[in-house]
């Protein structure tokens, strides 16, 4: 009987997810902040809801989730290096991308 990889510890799912935030309820789009978020999580729905709580946690008022998707590995951009092994620690890493 050939061997399979059943046995081999899974490297964690690290899901990407892209939306914006407002430091405030009352701000216009313009003052929409671009994130991107990088943690582990079982499936979708778990994931979208730890990027709930992580950017209200972080004192966002408003936030929309424009996309969610799975990393295929470690990301080339130096941007996402530390937010990468964060994700794989268990934290949530949450970019911000202000002007």
């Amino acid at each position: 009987m050939a061997g399979n990889d059943d046995d081999a510890p899974l490297e964690p799912t690290v899901f990407l997810v892209i939306g914006r935030v407002w430091d405030n309820e009352d701000d216009g789009p313009e003052a929409a902040v671009p994130i991107h978020v990088m943690l582990t999580a079982p499936d979708d729905d778990s994931a979208v809801r730890k990027t709930l709580e992580a950017l209200a946690g972080e004192g966002f008022a408003e936030a929309e989730l424009d996309q969610i998707g799975v990393l295929e590995g470690e990301p080339d951009d130096p941007t996402y290096e530390g937010a990468y092994q964060d994700a794989l620690s268990g934290n949530v890493a949450v970019i911000t991308f202000r002007d």
